[in-house]
């Protein structure tokens, strides 16, 4: 356990390290992406939470917000399936496996933490 938690922690520190080294192209506006539906302006996550589930010192949230899911790890705290939450922005991992939970998702967001 004490092994996933320093794996976890070196992951969000790569992809820290790897988002702040990115260097951004300019892209016309006629052909800038459009934000996923649970990302704000703000970059903060937010939507229904639908799933939940804790693992490893981690609370793993399966937002919906207007039709499309969005799967966010924040340190363990208490959530409700219903309940309506805003995460701060983080770092997206594309499949993602967990160990603890035997899972791998296809894309999870590493948040610090609900607001």
């Amino acid at each position: 356990m004490k092994q996933s938690k320093v794996v976890f922690a070196v992951c969000i520190l790569v992809l820290l390290v790897a988002s702040g080294c990115k260097k951004e192209a300019t892209a016309p506006a006629s052909q800038a992406q459009p934000a996923a539906d649970a990302v704000q302006a703000d970059n903060s996550l937010s939507g229904k939470v639908v799933e939940t589930m804790n693992s490893g010192g981690y609370t793993y949230v399966c937002l919906e917000n207007s039709g499309k899911k969005t799967w966010v790890a924040v340190p363990e705290t208490k959530v409700k399936v219903g309940q309506m939450v805003t995460c701060q922005p983080g770092g997206e991992m594309k499949n993602f496996t967990s160990k603890t939970l035997k899972r791998t998702f296809e894309s999870i967001i590493f948040s610090g933490g609900i607001s």
